[in-house]
C-alpha cells in the first residue's frame, strides 16, 4: 500500500441462480480474506454481502439497516467495520461509515425463506446445501467485527489495487488491474468485474448529501439541547428519567437497534409522566391511542377467525363442554385484546380470584362480539336475540 493512498478489494461472486453474491471471509475475529483458505478452513468463516442478497427484493435501500439488525440480533448477520484505507470495488461507502453488514451462510437461507420467491429459494438450496452441511456447527455471528489494518493486507495472489486517495468521497475510481483472476475450487464463484452492478442497492453514497444533512441537524439539536440542560437546573427527577429514556430511543435509532421492548419502556415512560393531568373524557392522547389500538385489532379479524375455525373443528364433538373462559380467551385471543379488557373491568392479575371467576366469561363474550367470533352457546343466543331485535 502506497503512502497516502487506500487498497481497493475485489471480492469473488458466489453464484445462485440469477443472483450473484459477493463474499469474503472472516478469520479470528479480527481480519478477513478475500480468497479461499488452503489450511485451517473452520477459522475462516464465509459471510455474504448483505446488499447483495437483498437486490431485487420489496425491501427498500434506505429499509436494509433495520432488517441486517434484526437478523443481527439472531446472529445471522454482522455489520464488519473496516479500517479507513480500504474500499471494495462496485462499493461506495463514505469514509465516516467504512462498514458492510454481511450474513453467514444460515443467515443467507434465513433471508431466502423470508423475502425470495419460491423459484429463488430453491436456486438458494441447490447452491448453497454444501456449505451450509459443512458448516452447520458455527456459532452465531457476533453483532460487530472491527477489523485490524495490519491483518487485512490481500496475499500476492489475491487480486488488489492501490489507488490514490480521492478528496471525493463517493466519487468513482478509476482502477488498473494489476492481476489476473481469483481462483477457487470449491465455490461456484467468478471475479470478473465487467458487469458489476451500479444499483443504489450498492451505492451507500446515493443519498449521502441528504443524510448529511439530516444527520447535522440532529447534531445541532442535540447540542441545543445539551446547551438547555445546563440552563435549567431544577428540572423534575421523573422528567430527567423520561428525557433519558428517550435520548436511549434515539441512539436505538442511529444506530439502527431499535425492538419492542426499547420502545414500550420510552412510550410507557412518556405515560407515565405526563398523562396524570390528562382529562379521560378529553384527552387526545388517548383518542389517538384508542383509535390505534382498534385499528391493529380490526386488522387481526382474519387471523383469529382462522384460529377459532380450528378450534371449533377440533371441538365439534365437544361443543357444550368447552374449557374455562380463562382458558379459551387465552387460546383463541390476542394477550393485548384480553389484558386491555382485564385492566379495563378490572380483572387484572392482581384482582381476587373469585372476581376473574365470576366476571371472566362476560370478558369473553365481548371478545367474541367484537372479533365477529362467537363460540360459546350464549354468544350464539345473545348474538341471535341482538340481531332479531
Amino acid at each position: 500500500m502506497t503512502s497516502g493512498g487506500i487498497s481497493l478489494i475485489n471480492m469473488s461472486y458466489w453464484e445462485c441462480g440469477k443472483r450473484r453474491v459477493r463474499f469474503l471471509y472472516l478469520t479470528n475475529n479480527n481480519s478477513f480474506n478475500v480468497a479461499k483458505p488452503s489450511t485451517n478452513e473452520d477459522q475462516m468463516i464465509p459471510l455474504f454481502l448483505g446488499a447483495d442478497l437483498f437486490s431485487d427484493t420489496d425491501v427498500r435501500s434506505e429499509n436494509q439497516p433495520r432488517y441486517h439488525a434484526k437478523f443481527a440480533k439472531r446472529g445471522l448477520a454482522t455489520k464488519l467495520v473496516f479500517p479507513s484505507d480500504y474500499r471494495f470495488q462496485g462499493l461506495r461507502l463514505p469514509y465516516s461509515n467504512n462498514s458492510l453488514w454481511f450474513y453467514s451462510v444460515h443467515g443467507v437461507f434465513r433471508v431466502a425463506f423470508e423475502l425470495y420467491s419460491k423459484p429463488d429459494q430453491l436456486s438458494v438450496m441447490e447452491s448453497f446445501q454444501d456449505l451450509w452441511k459443512s458448516r452447520i456447527n458455527d456459532n452465531n455471528l457476533n453483532m460487530t467485527y472491527h477489523l485490524g489494518a495490519q491483518d487485512v493486507q490481500p496475499q500476492n495472489d489475491q487480486e488488489a489495487q492501490t489507488i490514490l486517495e480521492n478528496n471525493n468521497t463517493c466519487s468513482s475510481y478509476q482502477v488498473h488491474r494489476q492481476s489476473g483472476e481469483v481462483e477457487t475450487n470449491f465455490f461456484p464463484v467468478v471475479t470478473d468485474q465487467s458487469d458489476i452492478s451500479s444499483s443504489s442497492d450498492h451505492d451507500y453514497c446515493s443519498s449521502g448529501q441528504t443524510n448529511l444533512r439530516q444527520s447535522t441537524l440532529l447534531t445541532q439539536k442535540l447540542q441545543s439541547l445539551g446547551e438547555k440542560v445546563k440552563l435549567f437546573t431544577s428540572i423534575e427527577a421523573e422528567h430527567l428519567k423520561t428525557a433519558t429514556k428517550f435520548l436511549d430511543y434515539v441512539e436505538y435509532c442511529i444506530t439502527g437497534m431499535i425492538d419492542e421492548e426499547k420502545l414500550m419502556d420510552t412510550v410507557m415512560a412518556l405515560f407515565q409522566t405526563h398523562f396524570q393531568s390528562y382529562s379521560i373524557y378529553s384527552s387526545s392522547l388517548l383518542k389517538a391511542v384508542a383509535g390505534w389500538l382498534g385499528q391493529q385489532f380490526n386488522a387481526a379479524n382474519s387471523t383469529i377467525s382462522h384460529r377459532v375455525e380450528g378450534f371449533k373443528a377440533q371441538h365439534i364433538e365437544h361443543i357444550t363442554n368447552l374449557p374455562p373462559p380463562e382458558e379459551l380467551a387465552a387460546e383463541l385471543f390476542p394477550e393485548a385484546m384480553r389484558n386491555l379488557l382485564a385492566h379495563w373491568m378490572g380483572l387484572s392479575d392482581e384482582a381476587e380470584n373469585w372476581k376473574r371467576h365470576s366476571e371472566y366469561p362476560i370478558l369473553l363474550l365481548i371478545l367474541e362480539f367484537a372479533n365477529h367470533n362467537l363460540i360459546t352457546g350464549v354468544a350464539h343466543v345473545l348474538y341471535s336475540s341482538l340481531i332479531c331485535k
